[in-house]
């Protein structure tokens, strides 16, 4: 009997136009033999699931099920694919925990950690080869918190809100007369604000997933923009950055960035897929924790379908590996 799942998309913040884009590529790709697919969308005040006909069917909060022409539709598990608040940050896996449903992504308390680049960076600075630029975290946008950071930092600096995706809010600052601006959009998306010195170094973001009791380290992907930094638009827009999957390590490299990111998936119990974004400096080939995203895109191009093709896997299959560790 085929296992009924719920792919969760939409969400409360600007990445919700990236997870629409993710749950129609998951919900095309999926095993159809082997699940029935229930697509929910959540927004604010607003759950539901739309029928091929174009009906709006309200889900049950008290039991995250649907009604559909006099039947109950319950789920035996969650395909999680919704970026930001409340997909990302624990919200939504609290909720399910409380229900007993399972879902393909990590737990309340790893998601909820993870959406706050600060605490996460905490966490995991002290893992052996891992290094983490110098930083502030700010609760306040004011005058005598520029002068901190201008005190104690070097430029230039990225400011980013603090549990922020998609590079929404996030700016480069050379010049001390960029700060304003930069922290004044930064803190227009969130109440915290990491501010971290610039690494010159080589970008790459990694995919590591556990299934079949072990964890694989996905290939890396080289991340060469031809914008200031992968920002929004550098993402999501074709033709500004090229993506190259494996990207160029040596096998030094590759063998020290496997010992670190299994490390930190360790460290923050991480369950699922997650994405792990990293900078080697130039000058010295160290290893520069960037970020850790535990709702990573899964669009056609996005980069952990790029490195699960790289391993000669099928992404159906992937996603099968994915839905299957839950249950256990």
């Amino acid at each position: 009997m085929k296992k009924r799942i719920a792919l969760i998309t939409g969400g409360f913040t600007g990445e919700h136009v990236v997870s629409l884009k993710s749950a129609a590529v998951v919900e095309r790709t999926i095993d159809r033999d082997s699940y029935d697919v229930f697509k929910i969308l959540i927004y604010p005040n607003d759950w539901y699931h739309e029928t091929s006909s174009g009906e709006k069917i309200l889900v049950n909060l008290n039991d995250f099920s649907l009604t559909i022409e006099g039947e109950k539709i319950t789920f035996d598990g969650i395909f999680n694919i919704l970026h930001g608040s409340p997909g990302e940050d624990g919200k939504l896996a609290g909720y399910f925990d409380m229900l007993g449903l399972p879902y393909t992504t990590c737990d309340a308390l790893t998601s909820a950690i993870t959406m706050n680049k600060a605490y996460t960076k905490a966490i995991v600075k002290d893992i052996e080869e891992l290094y983490v630029a110098r930083s502030l975290q700010l609760f306040k946008n004011s005058e005598e918190n520029r002068e901190k950071i201008l005190k104690e930092l070097r430029l230039p600096l990225f400011i980013k809100p603090n549990s922020g995706g998609s590079s929404i809010g996030m700016s480069k600052v050379k010049e001390p007369n960029e700060l304003k601006d930069a922290l004044d959009r930064a803190f227009a998306e969130d109440s915290q604000v990491l501010v971290e010195e610039f690494v010159s170094g080589r970008e790459f973001s990694i995919g590591v997933y556990h299934a079949k009791g072990k964890t694989t380290v996905l290939p890396a992907t080289e991340i060469v923009s031809s914008k200031e930094f992968f920002d929004f638009e550098a993402k999501y827009s074709a033709g500004v950055t090229e993506e190259i999957t494996p990207g160029r390590m040596s096998e030094e490299e590759v063998e020290r960035v496997k010992r670190i990111i299994e490390k930190v998936y360790l460290r923050l119990n991480c369950k699922g897929a997650v994405r792990i974004d990293y900078f080697l400096e130039h000058e010295t080939g160290k290893f520069y924790f960037i970020e850790i995203n535990t709702v990573p895109g899964q669009t056609e191009t996005s980069l952990i379908s790029q490195q699960v093709r790289a391993i000669g896997m099928e992404v159906r299959d992937f996603y099968t590996e994915l839905i299957e560790e839950m249950f256990l």
